[in-house]
Protein backbone atom coordinates (compact mmCIF):
# COMPACT_ATOMS: atom_id res chain seq x y z
CA UNK A 1 0.00 0.00 0.00
CA UNK A 2 1.35 3.42 -0.91
CA UNK A 3 2.24 5.55 2.08
CA UNK A 4 -0.21 8.39 1.41
CA UNK A 5 -3.10 5.93 1.27
CA UNK A 6 -1.84 4.19 4.42
CA UNK A 7 -1.74 7.47 6.36
CA UNK A 8 -5.30 8.39 5.44
CA UNK A 9 -6.69 4.90 6.15
CA UNK A 10 -4.88 4.56 9.50
CA UNK A 11 -5.28 8.12 10.72
CA UNK A 12 -6.87 7.15 14.05
CA UNK A 13 -4.03 4.79 15.03
CA UNK A 14 -1.39 7.36 14.09
CA UNK A 15 -3.17 10.10 16.03
CA UNK A 16 -3.46 7.83 19.06
CA UNK A 17 0.31 7.37 19.09
CA UNK A 18 0.85 11.12 18.58
CA UNK A 19 -1.41 11.86 21.55
CA UNK A 20 0.26 9.23 23.74
CA UNK A 21 3.69 10.73 23.08
CA UNK A 22 2.53 14.34 23.46
CA UNK A 23 1.11 13.48 26.88
CA UNK A 24 4.64 12.64 28.08
CA UNK A 25 5.95 16.14 27.34
CA UNK A 26 5.67 17.53 30.85
CA UNK A 27 4.98 19.88 32.48
CA UNK A 28 3.20 21.59 29.59
CA UNK A 29 1.07 18.57 28.68
CA UNK A 30 0.05 17.80 32.26
CA UNK A 31 -3.39 19.44 32.12
CA UNK A 32 -4.11 19.24 28.39
CA UNK A 33 -7.17 17.48 26.99
CA UNK A 34 -7.04 14.81 24.30
CA UNK A 35 -8.15 17.37 21.72
CA UNK A 36 -5.42 19.80 22.76
CA UNK A 37 -2.75 17.08 22.71
CA UNK A 38 -3.71 16.11 19.16
CA UNK A 39 -3.99 19.76 18.13
CA UNK A 40 -3.34 20.06 14.34
CA UNK A 41 -1.82 16.59 13.95
CA UNK A 42 -4.53 15.38 11.56
CA UNK A 43 -4.24 18.45 9.34
CA UNK A 44 -0.44 18.05 9.28
CA UNK A 45 -0.77 14.39 8.25
CA UNK A 46 -3.38 15.22 5.60
CA UNK A 47 -1.02 17.85 4.19
CA UNK A 48 1.78 15.26 4.11
CA UNK A 49 -0.49 12.80 2.28
CA UNK A 50 -1.41 15.45 -0.30
CA UNK A 51 2.24 16.20 -0.77
CA UNK A 52 3.02 12.53 -1.37
CA UNK A 53 0.34 12.39 -4.05
CA UNK A 54 1.64 15.51 -5.82
CA UNK A 55 4.18 15.38 -8.61
CA UNK A 56 7.54 16.78 -7.53
CA UNK A 57 10.61 17.78 -9.54
CA UNK A 58 14.12 16.98 -8.33
CA UNK A 59 14.73 20.70 -7.69
CA UNK A 60 11.61 20.99 -5.55
CA UNK A 61 12.60 17.81 -3.73
CA UNK A 62 15.99 19.26 -2.83
CA UNK A 63 14.49 22.52 -1.59
CA UNK A 64 11.85 20.80 0.52
CA UNK A 65 14.41 18.43 2.05
CA UNK A 66 16.05 21.55 3.49
CA UNK A 67 12.80 23.05 4.75
CA UNK A 68 12.56 25.62 1.95
CA UNK A 69 9.40 24.64 0.13
CA UNK A 70 7.94 27.61 -1.78
CA UNK A 71 5.09 29.47 -0.13
CA UNK A 72 2.26 31.25 -1.91
CA UNK A 73 2.23 34.98 -1.14
CA UNK A 74 -0.40 36.01 1.45
CA UNK A 75 -1.35 32.35 1.98
CA UNK A 76 -2.84 31.48 5.39
CA UNK A 77 -0.64 29.80 7.97
CA UNK A 78 -0.05 26.10 7.45
CA UNK A 79 -1.21 23.53 10.00
CA UNK A 80 2.42 23.15 11.13
CA UNK A 81 2.76 26.89 11.74
CA UNK A 82 -0.49 27.09 13.68
CA UNK A 83 0.55 24.02 15.67
CA UNK A 84 3.77 25.78 16.68
CA UNK A 85 1.89 28.84 17.93
CA UNK A 86 -0.49 26.76 20.04
CA UNK A 87 2.32 24.65 21.47
CA UNK A 88 4.28 27.77 22.43
CA UNK A 89 1.23 29.23 24.15
CA UNK A 90 0.73 25.95 26.01
CA UNK A 91 4.23 26.11 27.46
CA UNK A 92 6.07 23.61 25.23
CA UNK A 93 9.73 24.35 24.55
CA UNK A 94 11.44 24.07 21.18
CA UNK A 95 12.94 20.65 21.96
CA UNK A 96 9.52 19.22 22.83
CA UNK A 97 8.05 20.64 19.63
CA UNK A 98 10.70 18.95 17.48
CA UNK A 99 10.40 15.73 19.50
CA UNK A 100 6.76 15.47 18.45
CA UNK A 101 7.74 15.38 14.80
CA UNK A 102 10.51 12.91 15.48
CA UNK A 103 8.04 10.60 17.19
CA UNK A 104 5.47 11.11 14.42
CA UNK A 105 8.01 10.16 11.77
CA UNK A 106 8.96 6.99 13.64
CA UNK A 107 5.34 6.01 14.34
CA UNK A 108 4.13 6.35 10.75
CA UNK A 109 7.04 4.45 9.26
CA UNK A 110 6.86 1.66 11.86
CA UNK A 111 3.12 1.20 11.44
CA UNK A 112 3.46 1.20 7.65
CA UNK A 113 6.29 -1.34 7.63
CA UNK A 114 4.48 -3.56 10.13
CA UNK A 115 1.32 -3.51 7.99
CA UNK A 116 2.95 -5.12 4.95
CA UNK A 117 6.37 -5.61 3.34
CA UNK A 118 7.60 -2.55 1.48
CA UNK A 119 7.73 -2.88 -2.27
CA UNK A 120 10.93 -1.42 -3.80
CA UNK A 121 8.77 1.03 -5.71
CA UNK A 122 7.52 2.42 -2.41
CA UNK A 123 10.96 3.42 -1.16
CA UNK A 124 10.47 6.75 -2.91
CA UNK A 125 7.40 7.27 -0.70
CA UNK A 126 9.60 6.98 2.38
CA UNK A 127 12.00 9.60 1.04
CA UNK A 128 9.14 11.93 0.14
CA UNK A 129 7.56 11.41 3.55
CA UNK A 130 10.77 12.38 5.34
CA UNK A 131 11.05 15.50 3.19
CA UNK A 132 7.47 16.49 4.00
CA UNK A 133 8.09 16.03 7.73
CA UNK A 134 11.27 18.11 7.48
CA UNK A 135 9.28 20.89 5.83
CA UNK A 136 6.65 20.74 8.59
CA UNK A 137 9.40 20.95 11.21
CA UNK A 138 10.91 23.98 9.48
CA UNK A 139 7.53 25.74 9.37
CA UNK A 140 6.79 24.95 13.02
CA UNK A 141 10.20 25.96 14.32
CA UNK A 142 10.14 29.21 12.34
CA UNK A 143 6.77 30.24 13.74
CA UNK A 144 7.65 29.04 17.23
CA UNK A 145 10.81 31.16 17.24
CA UNK A 146 8.95 34.23 15.94
CA UNK A 147 6.31 33.94 18.65
CA UNK A 148 8.89 33.53 21.41
CA UNK A 149 10.82 36.55 20.11
CA UNK A 150 7.65 38.63 20.01
CA UNK A 151 6.71 37.65 23.56
CA UNK A 152 10.21 38.43 24.81
CA UNK A 153 10.22 41.84 23.16
CA UNK A 154 6.83 42.70 24.61
CA UNK A 155 8.03 41.63 28.05
CA UNK A 156 11.13 43.82 27.77
CA UNK A 157 8.99 46.74 26.66
CA UNK A 158 6.60 46.38 29.60
CA UNK A 159 9.51 45.91 32.01
CA UNK A 160 11.18 49.08 30.80
CA UNK A 161 7.96 51.05 31.08
CA UNK A 162 6.96 49.79 34.54
CA UNK A 163 10.39 50.18 36.14
CA UNK A 164 10.83 53.84 35.32
CA UNK A 165 8.52 55.17 38.04
CA UNK A 166 10.07 53.28 41.00
CA UNK A 167 13.57 54.12 39.76
CA UNK A 168 12.72 57.80 39.53
CA UNK A 169 11.36 57.59 43.08
CA UNK A 170 14.65 56.06 44.28
CA UNK A 171 16.76 58.81 42.73
CA UNK A 172 14.41 61.58 43.88
CA UNK A 173 14.38 60.24 47.44
CA UNK A 174 18.17 60.05 47.45
CA UNK A 175 18.42 63.63 46.23
CA UNK A 176 15.96 64.76 48.91
CA UNK A 177 17.96 63.03 51.66
CA UNK A 178 21.19 64.57 50.39
CA UNK A 179 19.61 68.04 50.47
CA UNK A 180 18.60 67.66 54.14
CA UNK A 181 22.25 67.93 55.19
CA UNK A 182 21.48 65.68 58.17
CA UNK A 183 25.02 64.55 58.77
CA UNK A 184 27.82 62.71 57.03
CA UNK A 185 26.28 59.24 57.42
CA UNK A 186 22.98 60.30 55.83
CA UNK A 187 24.77 62.19 53.05
CA UNK A 188 26.97 59.18 52.26
CA UNK A 189 23.97 56.83 52.21
CA UNK A 190 22.03 59.26 50.02
CA UNK A 191 24.94 59.54 47.58
CA UNK A 192 25.15 55.74 47.38
CA UNK A 193 21.40 55.55 46.77
CA UNK A 194 21.64 58.12 43.98
CA UNK A 195 24.54 56.28 42.32
CA UNK A 196 22.74 52.92 42.47
CA UNK A 197 19.57 54.43 41.08
CA UNK A 198 21.50 56.13 38.29
CA UNK A 199 23.26 52.86 37.41
CA UNK A 200 19.95 51.01 37.32
CA UNK A 201 18.46 53.76 35.17
CA UNK A 202 21.37 53.46 32.72
CA UNK A 203 20.91 49.70 32.49
CA UNK A 204 17.18 50.17 31.98
CA UNK A 205 17.75 52.70 29.20
CA UNK A 206 20.08 50.26 27.45
CA UNK A 207 17.52 47.49 27.83
CA UNK A 208 14.71 49.61 26.39
CA UNK A 209 16.90 50.72 23.47
CA UNK A 210 17.93 47.14 22.78
CA UNK A 211 14.27 46.15 22.73
CA UNK A 212 13.48 48.90 20.21
CA UNK A 213 16.22 47.68 17.87
CA UNK A 214 14.94 44.09 18.10
CA UNK A 215 11.48 45.34 17.15
CA UNK A 216 13.02 47.04 14.11
CA UNK A 217 12.38 50.55 15.44
CA UNK A 218 16.00 51.58 15.96
CA UNK A 219 17.24 54.12 18.49
CA UNK A 220 15.14 57.29 18.44
CA UNK A 221 17.08 60.55 18.21
CA UNK A 222 15.83 64.15 18.39
CA UNK A 223 18.63 66.39 17.08
CA UNK A 224 18.91 70.03 18.07
CA UNK A 225 21.67 72.64 18.04
CA UNK A 226 23.99 71.88 20.98
CA UNK A 227 27.53 72.39 22.23
CA UNK A 228 28.77 68.83 22.54
CA UNK A 229 31.72 69.91 24.69
CA UNK A 230 29.30 71.13 27.37
CA UNK A 231 27.28 67.90 27.14
CA UNK A 232 30.39 65.74 27.50
CA UNK A 233 31.78 67.86 30.35
CA UNK A 234 28.50 67.55 32.26
CA UNK A 235 28.43 63.77 31.89
CA UNK A 236 32.08 63.41 32.91
CA UNK A 237 31.44 65.47 36.03
CA UNK A 238 28.67 63.07 37.02
CA UNK A 239 30.95 60.10 36.37
CA UNK A 240 33.70 61.62 38.49
CA UNK A 241 31.19 61.88 41.34
CA UNK A 242 30.16 58.27 40.86
CA UNK A 243 33.78 57.06 40.65
CA UNK A 244 35.77 59.43 42.90
CA UNK A 245 38.85 57.20 42.78
CA UNK A 246 39.25 57.39 39.00
CA UNK A 247 40.80 60.19 36.95
CA UNK A 248 38.91 61.25 33.84
CA UNK A 249 40.52 63.90 31.63
CA UNK A 250 38.81 65.92 28.88
CA UNK A 251 40.51 67.76 26.02
CA UNK A 252 38.49 69.79 23.53
CA UNK A 253 39.86 71.27 20.30
CA UNK A 254 38.08 72.92 17.41
CA UNK A 255 34.41 73.74 17.04
CA UNK A 256 32.19 71.48 19.17
CA UNK A 257 28.84 72.89 18.04
CA UNK A 258 26.50 70.92 15.81
CA UNK A 259 23.08 69.36 15.44
CA UNK A 260 22.82 66.19 17.53
CA UNK A 261 20.67 64.60 20.21
CA UNK A 262 22.41 65.75 23.39
CA UNK A 263 20.76 63.23 25.71
CA UNK A 264 21.66 60.34 23.40
CA UNK A 265 25.27 61.43 23.06
CA UNK A 266 25.46 61.84 26.83
CA UNK A 267 24.29 58.22 27.06
CA UNK A 268 26.96 57.26 24.51
CA UNK A 269 29.70 58.97 26.54
CA UNK A 270 28.44 57.37 29.75
CA UNK A 271 28.63 53.89 28.21
CA UNK A 272 32.09 54.41 26.70
CA UNK A 273 33.64 55.91 29.83
CA UNK A 274 31.96 53.38 32.15
CA UNK A 275 33.36 50.64 29.93
CA UNK A 276 36.83 52.20 30.17
CA UNK A 277 36.54 52.45 33.96
CA UNK A 278 35.50 48.85 34.25
CA UNK A 279 38.10 47.28 31.99
CA UNK A 280 40.95 49.80 32.12
CA UNK A 281 43.79 50.23 34.59
CA UNK A 282 42.93 52.22 37.72
CA UNK A 283 46.49 53.58 37.83
CA UNK A 284 46.20 55.75 34.72
CA UNK A 285 43.63 58.37 33.70
CA UNK A 286 40.91 57.84 31.13
CA UNK A 287 41.41 60.32 28.31
CA UNK A 288 38.40 61.78 26.51
CA UNK A 289 39.24 63.82 23.41
CA UNK A 290 36.78 65.93 21.46
CA UNK A 291 38.08 67.28 18.17
CA UNK A 292 35.92 69.41 15.90
CA UNK A 293 36.67 69.34 12.20
CA UNK A 294 34.99 71.19 9.35
CA UNK A 295 32.39 68.58 8.42
CA UNK A 296 32.35 66.32 11.45
CA UNK A 297 33.41 65.88 15.04
CA UNK A 298 35.51 63.08 16.50
CA UNK A 299 35.03 61.82 20.05
CA UNK A 300 37.49 59.28 21.46
CA UNK A 301 37.81 57.51 24.81
CA UNK A 302 41.16 55.91 25.67
CA UNK A 303 42.13 53.76 28.62
CA UNK A 304 45.28 51.85 29.52
CA UNK A 305 45.25 48.20 30.49
CA UNK A 306 45.00 44.76 28.91
CA UNK A 307 44.30 44.91 25.20
CA UNK A 308 41.25 43.30 23.66
CA UNK A 309 42.02 39.99 21.91
CA UNK A 310 41.47 40.05 18.11
CA UNK A 311 38.90 37.26 18.45
CA UNK A 312 36.80 39.54 20.68
CA UNK A 313 37.22 42.71 18.62
CA UNK A 314 35.15 41.28 15.79
CA UNK A 315 32.08 40.94 18.00
CA UNK A 316 32.64 43.63 20.60
CA UNK A 317 29.64 45.67 19.42
CA UNK A 318 27.31 42.65 19.36
CA UNK A 319 24.52 42.68 21.96
CA UNK A 320 24.61 40.52 25.10
CA UNK A 321 28.39 40.11 24.95
CA UNK A 322 30.34 40.79 28.11
CA UNK A 323 34.06 40.94 28.65
CA UNK A 324 35.88 39.85 31.78
CA UNK A 325 37.07 42.51 34.18
CA UNK A 326 39.52 41.00 36.71
CA UNK A 327 38.54 41.75 40.28
CA UNK A 328 35.23 43.31 39.24
CA UNK A 329 32.23 41.49 40.66
CA UNK A 330 29.70 43.68 38.85
CA UNK A 331 27.92 42.39 35.83
CA UNK A 332 26.25 44.41 33.10
CA UNK A 333 23.82 43.30 30.46
CA UNK A 334 26.42 43.35 27.70
CA UNK A 335 24.47 46.06 25.88
CA UNK A 336 26.60 49.17 26.46
CA UNK A 337 28.77 49.04 23.34
CA UNK A 338 25.84 47.81 21.24
CA UNK A 339 23.88 50.92 22.28
CA UNK A 340 26.94 53.08 21.51
CA UNK A 341 26.95 51.72 17.96
CA UNK A 342 23.20 52.18 17.52
CA UNK A 343 23.29 55.79 18.75
CA UNK A 344 26.20 56.48 16.41
CA UNK A 345 24.39 54.95 13.45
CA UNK A 346 21.23 56.91 14.31
CA UNK A 347 23.37 60.04 13.83
CA UNK A 348 24.78 58.61 10.55
CA UNK A 349 28.22 58.34 12.13
CA UNK A 350 30.86 55.64 12.55
CA UNK A 351 32.35 53.96 15.60
CA UNK A 352 35.66 52.13 15.61
CA UNK A 353 37.89 50.46 18.17
CA UNK A 354 41.66 49.99 18.29
CA UNK A 355 43.36 47.96 21.02
CA UNK A 356 47.15 47.91 20.76
CA UNK A 357 50.21 48.50 22.95
CA UNK A 358 48.39 48.35 26.32
CA UNK A 359 45.85 50.96 25.22
CA UNK A 360 42.30 50.71 23.94
CA UNK A 361 40.57 53.55 22.11
CA UNK A 362 36.96 53.80 21.04
CA UNK A 363 36.48 56.56 18.46
CA UNK A 364 33.15 57.96 17.28
CA UNK A 365 32.94 60.17 14.20
CA UNK A 366 29.76 62.24 13.84
CA UNK A 367 28.71 64.46 10.94
CA UNK A 368 28.26 67.99 12.27
CA UNK A 369 24.60 67.81 11.33
CA UNK A 370 23.42 64.50 12.77
CA UNK A 371 20.59 64.09 10.25
CA UNK A 372 23.01 64.08 7.33
CA UNK A 373 25.10 61.09 6.31
CA UNK A 374 28.69 62.01 5.48
CA UNK A 375 30.07 60.98 2.07
CA UNK A 376 31.60 57.50 2.11
CA UNK A 377 30.27 56.59 5.57
CA UNK A 378 29.15 53.06 6.31
CA UNK A 379 28.24 50.73 9.16
CA UNK A 380 31.74 50.34 10.54
CA UNK A 381 32.55 48.72 13.85
CA UNK A 382 36.17 47.65 13.68
CA UNK A 383 39.66 48.63 12.64
CA UNK A 384 41.92 51.41 13.89
CA UNK A 385 40.35 54.80 14.54
CA UNK A 386 41.08 57.36 11.85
Amino acid sequence: MRLAEFILQNMSDILAEWEAFAATLLPAAGNMTSLALRDHAQQILEAVARDLNTFQTREAQAEKAQGRAPRIANAPDTAAQTHAVLRARSGFDINQLVAEYRALRASVLRLWIDASPIDPAEVEDMVRFNEAIDQAVAESVGHFHALVEQSRNLLLGMLGHDMRSPLNAIVTTGSYLAALNAGEDVSTAAARLIRCGASMQALLNDLVDFNRTKLGLGVRVQPSEIDLAAVVADELEQLRGAYPGRRIELEVTGNSHGRWDGARLQQLVRNLVSNAIRYGSSETPIRVLLHGQEANLRLSVTNSGPTIPPSVLGQIFDPLKRGTAPGDGREGLGLGLFIVREITLAHHGEVQVCSEGDETTFAVSLPRHGSEKPPGSSRSSGGPPA
